[in-house]
C-alpha cells in the first residue's frame, strides 16, 4: 500500500463484491501458474484509471451508479473467479498457486473528489502532477501470512470508484500481474462494461466478451521451465516497491495521428525501401525512443555515448504458439522481445532509423517467427536481471487493445491513464479515443525530461 497518498478525495463507503451464486458455481477454483506466469510473480500491480465525462448528482450516483456497477461486477465475477480469490506464494516448500474458495471477494472502495475541477485537469494531455491520480487509484490489500497453510496469501484485484461532482466518474482497476496479462485483464473489464450496460443478459454479453478459458494444459512445457523459472525467483521478495510522494514526476500524453504515423513511415521507406518490417507500432516505438534518448542530455544527464540503451516490449504469444493458444485464454501468454544499441548512435540524426531497423528486425526475424518467439525462454531470468539499473526502456499495453469502448451505459471514456508507468522508465501505448486511427502515448518523467522530450516529439510531427 502506498504511504502518504494526496489527500484530493473523500472515501464514503467500502465493500466486498463476490462472484454472484448460480446453482452451477463452482465452490472452488485452483490454478496451477504456468512457466508464462513466473516471471510475473514478483512484478508491481497493475493499475488503470478510466475517466468518464458523466455529470451526475451525488445521489444518483450512490444510488444508480454505484449498485449497477457492483450489481454487474458480481456478475461478471462469476466467469472470472480467479481474480475474486488470491495467490498462495509458499513460505518454505511447494509451489504457488491461484485459488478462489466461496466467499472470497474484491475490495471497492466508493468516494468523491474533493475538487470538481480536478476532472477536466486530469483528462488533459498536457504534463500534469502524477501524484494527483492517485487520490484515485485502488490499491491491493496487504498480503497476510497464513502459518498454519505454509503461504503468503496476496489478493490479486481491487476496484475504486470515484464520483467528480457535476463533471463524471472515474473507475480504478488494480489487479496482480501474475494472475493474467492485458488481454485478459482487458477482456474481464470488457465484460464487466457490457454487463453492467446490457444488465446482465448473458446472452448478450456472451456475444460480445466470449467466456474466459482457464485449461492450462494448453501452454506446453516440454524443457520443464517451470520448475526452472521457480527455482531462479522463489527467494525474491514479492511485496510492490511503495509508492513514496511526491513522486516528482509528471505525466503527459502525446498523439501520433494517422497521418503523423504515416509521414514517419514514409521517412523510412524513403531512405530504404527495403525495410522488413515499417508498422505503426515500429515507427512509433523508436520514434518515442530516440526522442528520450535525446531527452537526457537536454535534462543534463551525463551519459556515456557508448553506454548501452536497451529497448523491450511484451508480445502476446497466443496465436504464435505452436499449437496456438485461444484467444481468450486467461493468465498470462506473453513472450519479450528486446533489442539495444548506444547511447551515441540513438543521439544521431538518423538515430530514429536505427531504432526503427532494430525494433522492426526484430518483429520480423523473431516475434513473427513461430520458431523464434520462445527460442530464449530459458534464459530470461538471467537475461534481466543484468539489466538493472541499465538504461532499459520498455512498452505497457498495445494499440491491439482499446480501452476507448469501454461503454458502462453512460458513454465511452474521455481519458485511460496507465498509472503503473510511474513505477519505472516506460510508455503506455493505446489507441486513442478521439481521432480514427491515432496512437496515444502516454510518459511519465521528470518535468525537465518531459519538457525536453515534448520538444524532440514535435519537430517531425509539426515541422
Amino acid at each position: 500500500m502506498a504511504s502518504n497518498i494526496p489527500k484530493a478525495a473523500t472515501l464514503l463507503d467500502t465493500c466486498r463484491v463476490a462472484p454472484s451464486a448460480t446453482a452451477d458455481s463452482a465452490a472452488e477454483q485452483r490454478l496451477c501458474p504456468t512457466f508464462l506466469d513466473m516471471p510475473w510473480l514478483n512484478f508491481h500491480s497493475i493499475r488503470r484509471l478510466l475517466f468518464y465525462q458523466s455529470p451526475c448528482s451525488k445521489s444518483h450516483f450512490l444510488e444508480t451508479m454505484v449498485p449497477s456497477l457492483t450489481k454487474s461486477l458480481s456478475k461478471t465475477l462469476e466467469n472470472y473467479l480467479p481474480l475474486s480469490g488470491n495467490l498462495l506464494y509458499p513460505l518454505g516448500s511447494g509451489m504457488p498457486e491461484f485459488r478462489y474458495v466461496s466467499g472470497d471477494s474484491v475490495p471497492v472502495a466508493i468516494a468523491e473528489s474533493n475538487e470538481a475541477s480536478d476532472f477536466s485537469y486530469l483528462i488533459g494531455n498536457d504534463s500534469r502532477i502524477a501524484d494527483e491520480f492517485y487520490p484515485f487509484v485502488p490499491f491491493l490489500p496487504e498480503p497476510r501470512i497464513d502459518s498454519e497453510s505454509g503461504f503468503k496469501i496476496i489478493p490479486l484485484l481491487a476496484v475504486q470508484i470515484t464520483l467528480f461532482p457535476g463533471s463524471g466518474i472515474c473507475i480504478g482497476v488494480c489487479n496482480h500481474h501474475s494472475i493474467g496479462d492485458a488481454s485478459s485483464i482487458v477482456g474481464f473489464m470488457k465484460a464487466w462494461c457490457s454487463n453492467c450496460r446490457l444488465g446482465g443478459d448473458d446472452e448478450s454479453s456472451a456475444q460480445i466478451v466470449p467466456l474466459p478459458v482457464y485449461d492450462r494444459s494448453v501452454i506446453k512445457d516440454p524443457l520443464g521451465l517451470k520448475n526452472l523459472f521457480w527455482n531462479q525467483l522463489k527467494d525474491i521478495k514479492t511485496e510492490d516497491v511503495p509508492i513514496t510522494f511526491p513522486t516528482n514526476l509528471v505525466r503527459a500524453t502525446f498523439v501520433l495521428q494517422k497521418e503523423d504515423i504515416q509521414r514517419l513511415k514514409n521517412l523510412v521507406l524513403s531512405k530504404n525501401p527495403e525495410s522488413l518490417h515499417v508498422s505503426s507500432f515500429t515507427v512509433t516505438a523508436a520514434y518515442v525512443w530516440t526522442c528520450l534518448v535525446k531527452a537526457a542530455a537536454e535534462e543534463g544527464e551525463e551519459v556515456d555515448p557508448d553506454e548501452t540503451e536497451y529497448f523491450a516490449f511484451a508480445v502476446d504469444a497466443r496465436a504464435r504458439l505452436n499449437p496456438p493458444v485461444s484467444d481468450n485464454y486467461f493468465g498470462n501468454c506473453l513472450a519479450v522481445a528486446k533489442t539495444a544499441s548506444t547511447h551515441r548512435r540513438l543521439k544521431e540524426a538518423d538515430g530514429f532509423f536505427t531504432a526503427v531497423k532494430l525494433i522492426g528486425d526484430l518483429i520480423s526475424k523473431k516475434v513473427n517467427n513461430r520458431d523464434e518467439i520462445l527460442s530464449d525462454v530459458h534464459t530470461w531470468f538471467t537475461d534481466y536481471m543484468v539489466l538493472f539499473g541499465k538504461r532499459l526502456f520498455s512498452v505497457a499495453g498495445s494499440p491491439k487493445f482499446n480501452l476507448y469502448d469501454m461503454d458502462f451505459g453512460w458513454g465511452n471514456p474521455k481519458k485511460h491513464e496507465a498509472v503503473s508507468i510511474d513505477g519505472g522508465p516506460s510508455m503506455s501505448l493505446s489507441k486513442s479515443g478521439q481521432l480514427e486511427g491515432a496512437l496515444e502515448i502516454g510518459l511519465s518523467l521528470p518535468k525537465p525530461k518531459m519538457d525536453a522530450f515534448a520538444t524532440f516529439f514535435d519537430e517531425i510531427i509539426n515541422p
